[in-house]
């Protein structure tokens, strides 16, 4: 079975993008392409602290979370080449849709006096980023197992070639943006 979110793309979103933008082909529709979490941990922690960051990803996504290492050494960062820094998951298809969906109706309202995502984090083609200051908004992390607070990245990629088509797709599928920021 379809994820609801999909279903929602489908059948209104799609539609009502066709009208809205003038489109002449179903495939000219942006749709979402895939989206991307990613927790970066100092370096200076422990080899636990990028365990547990793992851990709390896959917990999140159901995924489990690739180990980001360092490219090069930075001597004033303290870091050596090939050491863990972060991790990240990309979620597609299906697991994207259910992803988004736990986002916007489970997550993003348990966050602190939320008023809204802010208009101007799309990157200027099509793809948008916000921030997440700690990973406990997330329902399936569970709060006494928590050792550290940990902020994530999410970044939604889209096919959209500008970003008012991204903002208009991402809108329809009910992200709750705020108006004027």
């Amino acid at each position: 079975m379809k994820p609801r979110l999909y279903q929602t793309y489908v059948e209104k979103v799609r539609q009502a993008l066709m009208e809205k933008r003038h489109y002449k082909n179903l495939h000219q529709v942006p749709k979402i392409e895939k989206i991307v979490l990613n927790m970066g941990v100092s370096a200076s922690l422990e080899k636990v602290a990028i365990d547990d960051a793992a851990k709390d990803l896959g917990l999140i996504t159901g995924r489990k979370a690739v180990i980001s290492k360092s490219r090069k050494s930075v001597a004033n960062f303290k870091l050596r080449q090939g050491q863990p820094i972060g991790c990240h998951v990309t979620l597609r298809r299906e697991v994207m849709y259910e992803f988004l969906d736990r986002l916007v109706a489970a997550a993003l309202p348990r966050i602190r006096d939320f008023r809204g995502l802010s208009t101007r984090s799309f990157d200027g083609r099509g793809s948008y980023s916000m921030g997440i200051a700690d990973q406990t908004i997330f329902p399936e992390v569970d709060l006494d197992k928590i050792k550290r607070q940990q902020g994530m990245d999410i970044t939604i990629v889209t096919t959209a070639k500008t970003d008012a088509e991204a903002l208009d797709l991402l809108k329809m599928m009910g992200m709750p943006f705020a108006e004027g920021r």
